[in-house]
This record gives structure tokens, sequence and C-alpha cells, in this order.
């Protein structure tokens, strides 16, 4: 019996092998690995070459600036006392494998949405990471204008920003899809 149930798992596992590369998610899944690196590397160069909170010259209207943010976005809870980390890094876990099996789920001629909810994904993930190892996420890109400032992002932010702007779009292209 225990070899009939393990050739059945073995069969099983083949089977979804060969309809996840059917489907070319996993090229969808690798491109969210790929924004999730960057991420993490222009974190790590940042973090070990930058003084805190002293920004460096790019342009007039852009600074890189380190800065450690332990709340959500705009530092949201930032001075909540630690409970907020554990907070995070649930919600970033349960948004995550929501995502992965939402982009799996998905049809291969929506692009556009699958494109949206990789980028949203690479940034959970991204942020999620810093939550998780460092109890903060590290911020570097400071965007300026005439004394004011936006909050400081990451690549991660700007992956969920990018999502987000392109799950409207589909929304708005696509309207029968949803």
């Amino acid at each position: 019996m225990n070899s009939v149930f393990m050739l059945k798992v073995s069969a099983l596992k083949s089977s979804l092998a060969r309809q996840l590369i059917g489907t070319g998610v996993l090229k969808w899944y690798a491109i969210a690995i790929v924004f999730v690196l960057l991420d993490q590397a222009t974190k790590y160069v940042a973090d070990s070459t930058l003084s805190y909170g002293q920004p460096v010259y790019v342009l007039p209207v852009f600074n890189i600036t380190l800065h450690y943010n332990t709340g959500a976005a705009f530092s949201f809870l930032s001075d909540a006392g630690g409970w907020q980390r554990w907070f995070f890094i649930l919600v970033s876990s349960l948004v995550s494998v929501a995502l992965i099996v939402w982009i799996g789920l998905i049809k291969n001629q929506q692009r556009l949405l699958t494109f949206a909810l990789v980028m949203i994904l690479a940034g959970a993930v991204g942020n999620l990471i810093d939550r998780a190892l460092l109890g903060y996420v590290v911020d570097f890109i400071s965007l300026h204008w005439k004394g004011y400032y936006f909050p400081a992002f990451n690549v991660a932010d700007a992956c969920i920003t990018l999502g987000a702007a392109t799950m409207l779009l589909d929304m708005v292209l696509h309207p029968e899809d949803k």
C-alpha cells in the first residue's frame, strides 16, 4: 500500500510540474525572483555604503538617503512598540502565498494582470525579507521638490506601486475579465 501511495504522489508531482511548465507560470515566478534579488541587492549596497539619514545628491529632485522603516507605507505604525513587525510579517506572508496561488491560476492571455501580480509579489517578498531578518525595511530612494519630501522608499515599494498601477490599467482595459 505504501508503494501505491508513493506512486500516486509521484504521478501527481510530475503532472503538476508539466502543468506549471506548460502554462508558462514558472517564467512569471522567475521574474518575481529577479525583482526580489534586485531589491535585496540595492538595499544591501545602500545599507553597507551610506550613512544613516545623510543624503547623497543625485539630481535636484533625487537623493539617496538611508532610512529604516519599522512601520508600513509612509512609516505607518512605525512607533507602535514592536508588535507591528510580526503583524506585517504575517500579513505579507499571507498575501505572498495568495499571490503565488493566484498567479498560478491565471489564464495565459491575462498577461497584464499577471505582470501586475508578479510585481506586487516581488515587492511584498522583498520587504518581507527585510522585516523578518532585520526587523525593519531598508529605504533609500528620496524624491523631493522645493523642500517637500516624499517618504523614502525602495525597489520593493516601486514594484508594489507599479503592480497596483498596472492592475488598475488592466481593470480599465479588460473590464470583462473582472
